[in-house]
């Protein structure tokens, strides 16, 4: 069955395990490559993503897509690690982890 890129927007998105994700909110697109990137989540659950940030889900982790989206792989905990700041400058870098 082939679905439309619009056709995801507002989808919910489960982990494997069957925890929900969030929604599809954006489809990101090669276009060089004419395939799909990745999926942009931007309300993400607290339980699965820190602060409930933004996601970006690459789509190589997408098992299926039907009335629902599945995804074959999702770390059980997304967490944001800050990083040392360096001497010249004082500003907090941040980097996102994956927690297994």
């Amino acid at each position: 069955m082939l679905v439309e890129m619009t056709e995801l927007m507002g989808r919910q998105i489960y982990t494997p395990d069957g925890r929900l994700l969030g929604e599809v909110d954006n489809v990101i697109v090669d276009v060089e490559a004419a395939k799909i990137d990745g999926i942009y989540v931007d309300e993400t659950s607290p339980m699965l993503v820190e602060d409930s940030r933004p996601t970006s889900v690459p789509y190589r982790w997408v098992a299926a897509v039907n009335d629902v989206v599945l995804l074959k792989y999702f770390p059980r905990r997304v967490s944001v690690k800050k990083a040392a700041a360096r001497p010249a400058k004082a500003e907090e870098a941040t980097a996102v982890t994956a927690v297994r």
